[in-house]
């Protein structure tokens, strides 16, 4: 049995409790009340449900720290303390079609980081209908229940499997991603779309998929997914090559020689 830190049993301990609910609702997802939060942006009442849960967990767990929720926003907290990142249900879309691919995503950002800046330490996404759990420490590495995780070892490009996400009504641009696509698609075995860029993420530092990119994400999609992957060996940057992916919004990840070449293709097919 891997021990690990008290935050993640509060973590999984959260995820797991929102889980049922969320099962027995998608079992009945014809009969959601569903409401509209903008073009092809859904949000259910399972998910809302599944953000209470959570975020009542992660209080009696720690009252002082504060929250950034994907539907509730943010909570304040104590600013010197670090505060909880919680996407309770990312893949809604999938989730309203009774597509099985959905997860819940937690994070913690300590405020006092590497370099004086916030940084994620922990993370978990939890896929409730396979019941298992990718979860991380800084410096600890990452794990899928208690086996070690590590990034794929492919090196050519022309084998591997590449996941994103595709701009559609309401987000993202269109004409960019297919210069990308373009500029991608004839290098690799395959691309996959598969609706939840949390466990896209989880993917890679599995070494289920060797890469991933997308832009227009937000920080509740990632910030648990970039920590699983560069403890399980992987980098991550935005489209740059840089560190500002929570910032800029875009996501490279893969291992060394993969996160390489997907940057250079991309900054080519951008110029």
């Amino acid at each position: 049995m891997v021990s690990h830190s008290g935050l993640i049993t509060v973590m999984t301990r959260a995820a797991r409790k929102a889980a049922p609910r969320l099962r027995r609702d998608f079992g009945e997802v014809e009969q959601l009340q569903v409401s509209r939060k903008g073009p092809a942006d859904f949000v259910s009442m399972a998910d809302k449900r599944a953000e209470q849960t959570i975020v009542e967990e992660l209080r009696n767990a720690r009252p002082d720290w504060g929250m950034l929720l994907e539907e509730s926003g943010e909570v304040e907290g104590n600013p010197d303390k670090p505060r909880w990142i919680v996407d309770p249900l990312d893949g809604t879309t999938n989730f309203l079609h009774g597509v099985p691919h959905f997860a819940i995503s937690i994070a913690v950002e300590d405020p006092r980081g590497a370099a004086g800046r916030p940084e994620v330490t922990h993370a978990l996404i939890y896929q409730p209908l396979t019941d298992e759990s990718f979860w991380a420490e800084k410096g600890r590495g990452a794990w899928l229940q208690d086996g070690r995780l590590r990034v794929s070892a492919r090196r050519d490009l022309s084998e591997t499997l590449i996941g994103t996400g595709i701009p559609h009504c309401g987000r993202g641009d269109p004409a960019r991603w297919a210069k990308i696509y373009a500029a991608i698609g004839s290098h690799v075995s395959g691309v996959r779309r598969f609706g939840s860029a949390a466990l896209d993420l989880a993917w890679v530092a599995a070494g289920r998929m060797d890469g991933f990119w997308e832009d227009d994400l937000d920080i509740w999609d990632t910030a648990a997914g970039v920590l699983l992957v560069r403890e399980a060996g992987g980098f991550v940057s935005d489209y740059r090559g840089s560190d500002q992916m929570f910032k800029r919004g875009e996501y490279i990840a893969g291992n060394g020689d993969i996160h390489s070449r997907l940057h250079k293709l991309i900054a080519g097919a951008l110029r």
